[in-house]
């Protein structure tokens, strides 16, 4: 079975493109986050995260029970192991939604986990977005604003170590590409010959290589101020 990682700066979408490859592709297995923060808005324990204490969440790492854990902006966020013995017991691929430093981590336990980053098309438009969640949230503080942009571009810089990169820049385009990653890759490990249809997904899913990013990915870490380069 396999294993994809998502990553993103806050305000990237992915939630959104999860929440649609989860419809739209059977057979994955989510793994739903333990995270020491507070719920935001209409946030639900065991949907969006499992909230916990701060001394539950280091009991469970000291217990070994976390695949990956991080912490970011002074919370723990941790995938607990069970999410993976679950996958493996219904012969799922296993999908996580972590951070930087948690992809670091898996992909150094499994080296053969399919990753994959989403970018905001801009510097421009992620802030604009990362405005537009604050007033949802009722948090209009410029000091937390500040905070996120400054880390996604943190963030960003880890870019190379994916091995597909996805810029969030049309919904539904997005939405495809990412099916397609995912499906395409499930092809690669059945090892079959490939049919016309199938051809295609997989010729799709290239397209969002790394190596294949291009003069797109270039306009876009220009706009955070960053070379395209092996920034890490």
């Amino acid at each position: 079975m396999s294993v994809f990682i998502i990553s993103a700066p806050s305000g990237s979408g992915k939630s959104t493109l999860v929440t649609e490859l989860r419809k739209n592709v059977p057979g994955l297995e989510f793994s739903i986050s333990y995270t020491t923060r507070s719920p935001r808005g209409s946030e639900q324990n065991g949907r969006e995260y499992y909230f916990v204490t701060r001394e539950e969440f280091e009991r469970m790492l000291s217990g070994d029970e976390f695949l990956e854990h991080a912490q970011v902006f002074g919370h723990y966020y941790g995938t607990h192991r069970r999410f993976q013995r679950e996958a493996d017991a219904r012969g799922h691929d296993l999908l996580l939604d972590i951070d930087v430093q948690g992809a670091r981590q898996m992909k150094e336990k499994i080296p053969e986990a399919v990753s994959i980053f989403v970018l905001p098309p801009s510097r421009e438009e992620l802030e604009q977005r990362l405005r537009r969640r604050s007033q949802a949230e009722n948090m209009r503080s410029e000091e937390v604003i500040r905070n996120r942009l400054e880390t996604a571009t943190r963030e960003i810089e880890n870019y190379p170590g994916y091995d597909y990169i996805l810029i969030n820049d049309r919904l539904e385009q997005s939405i495809d590409a990412l099916k397609a990653i995912v499906l395409a890759e499930r092809l690669r490990s059945l090892g079959t010959p490939l049919g016309t249809d199938e051809q295609e997904i997989v010729e799709t899913a290239e397209r969002y290589r790394q190596a294949h990013a291009g003069e797109q990915l270039k306009r876009v870490l220009a706009t955070f101020a960053l070379p395209a380069s092996d920034r890490r």
